[in-house]
């Protein structure tokens, strides 16, 4: 892969990848910590990131663009959905990393499947994450977020194979997150286009799949005045086995051309409060990622993709390479 673009933003830096296949889009990025974004009943503003000692993300594509066709997300702009190589994905988390030659060690690399493209459609991912397991020099958490395709039909194998890697390859360390965003049926055939499983047969799926170990298996729930019935979560999905995680819905072009968005103002904990209370009554722990305007107009959310035409809106420099 040849590195052919790099965009610093506020938070790290948005890098273009080019391949004999096309153009591939990944992120280097560093946190605030927890205290910042997590469960803070305060405004999130930018401020000092941690070092990438402590924390580093990199967030790679896993495909050429998107097939799903989700009415907030910018990536199907980019094109179909075709699988990234395993060489290609590897080529990515080291354009990332040579970005900071300097960084020897990070106490906690994450590694996100999660820029373009439905993971659970590539069986690659699932060898990038055994390699990952090998960076002897870095404390790797990588992280799967699937949409949860209903007409995927080896998506069962996927994430038991990723749940075996989650539970015995890392020990736990590892992430699995589903997009779930509403439990009304109507609304999540609408955003998802129709291309995610019911939520029931998500929940019958998951019952198959191992228990995990260490961190739970993440529900996630971008907040659009969407509905969440805490009580039937409850009784689809396991509290002991299952966390809910509640986000902001990002601004991307489609999600604000679709009319898709946080009612208030998302970077302040508001919009959030009574699901968390609603979800904490049902037995659920709860995290509520709050994004800072920074983050979230500096395209490093979920959702967004340079690739799809769109740059960012807070101050950046561009370079190609």
């Amino acid at each position: 892969m040849k590195l052919i673009q790099n965009i610093a933003i506020p938070t790290g830096n948005i890098l273009i990848g080019e391949t004999t296949r096309g153009k591939l889009e990944f992120l280097s990025i560093g946190d605030y910590g927890q205290s910042v974004n997590l469960n803070q009943h305060k405004k999130v503003e930018h401020g000092p990131l941690q070092p990438l000692e402590e924390k580093w993300v990199i967030t790679i594509s896993t495909q050429y663009g998107c097939s799903m066709g989700c009415k907030f997300c910018d990536v199907p702009k980019v094109g179909p959905g075709r699988n990234a190589s395993y060489q290609d994905m590897m080529g990515e988390i080291h354009g990332a990393m040579s970005l900071h030659p300097e960084v020897e060690y990070s106490e906690r690399l994450n590694v996100h499947f999660a820029r373009m493209g439905e993971p659970s459609w590539n069986p690659d991912v699932l060898g990038v994450a055994y390699a990952l397991s090998d960076f002897s020099d870095f404390r790797v958490h990588p992280v799967v977020s699937t949409m949860m395709p209903r007409s995927n039909k080896h998506l069962e194998a996927f994430l038991g194979l990723w749940m075996h890697i989650k539970n015995e390859v890392f020990g736990g360390n590892a992430g699995l997150q589903m997009s779930i965003n509403s439990t009304d049926a109507q609304e999540r055939r609408e955003m998802f286009n129709w291309n995610s499983m019911e939520l029931e047969e998500i929940a019958n799926l998951a019952r198959r799949l191992p228990a995990p170990k260490g961190r739970k298996i993440t529900l996630n729930f971008a907040v659009a005045g969407y509905k969440i019935d805490a009580s039937y979560l409850a009784a689809l999905f396991d509290p002991d086995h299952f966390i809910v995680k509640l986000t902001p819905m990002h601004k991307t072009n489609s999600a604000l051309a679709n009319g898709i968005q946080t009612v208030g103002d998302y970077t302040e904990s508001y919009p959030y409060d009574q699901h968390e209370a609603d979800l904490k009554a049902a037995g659920f722990e709860v995290l509520v990622f709050i994004a800072s305007k920074e983050e979230d107009l500096g395209l490093i959310t979920c959702g967004n993709a340079v690739l799809s035409g769109r740059l960012p809106e807070v101050p950046y420099t561009l370079t190609n390479l």
